[in-house]
């Protein structure tokens, strides 16, 4: 056993199993993590289905899938926690904009996506900028153009740059029962 252990290099080496395994299962793994707290290792896994809201079978199914291949390949005691993104999940990976096309999302922003508009206050007009905070729907993520959404409010379609895009969050308020 090694004296000094890489996380990211065992991160690297069991991902490729992970991700074949969920495939199995029809999960699709979007972060895995390998972390040491109060003295002992984790292993999160954190998994999406595109069928089904993922529940406490797909996880049992996908926990017994890689039972003793991952501790092959893990030289060291560890805790293996399988489980659903959860409804507000931070967008954390691009291919994350990929996974969650279709679903409600909370973007805030560099910059606002709106036009200025003219507004009266009291006697006076006055310019106020677009939001810097919007929810709004994912549409498309195409890398180098940006992330597709249709704002929810005003039903209109903007293509923002990622490096505008300050914080994502998913707002899955209609998740499926």
């Amino acid at each position: 056993m090694k004296e000094h252990l890489n996380r990211h290099e065992i991160i690297a080496e069991i991902t490729p199993v992970i991700e074949n395994t969920a495939m199995r299962y029809n999960l699709i793994p979007i972060e895995i993590d390998l972390e040491k707290e109060s003295g002992q290792w984790f292993l999160r896994i954190f998994v999406f289905c595109t069928a089904h809201p993922v529940n406490i079978d797909d996880c049992e199914n996908l926990s017994r899938g890689l039972d003793n291949m991952l501790d092959d390949l893990i030289p060291f005691k560890y805790r293996l926690e399988i489980s659903s993104p959860g409804l507000f999940r931070k967008i954390k990976s691009d291919k994350e904009y990929v996974i969650f096309k279709g679903k409600k999302v909370i973007l805030k922003l560099a910059e606002a996506v709106d036009e200025e508009i003219e507004v009266q206050v009291k006697n006076k007009k006055t310019k106020m900028g677009g939001e810097k905070k919007i929810e709004a729907r994912i549409l498309d993520y195409q890398k180098g153009i940006g992330l597709t959404v249709l704002k929810l409010n005003t039903e209109k379609e903007y293509t923002i740059p990622l490096e505008n895009i300050t914080s994502a969050q998913l707002n899955d308020d209609e998740q499926e029962k």
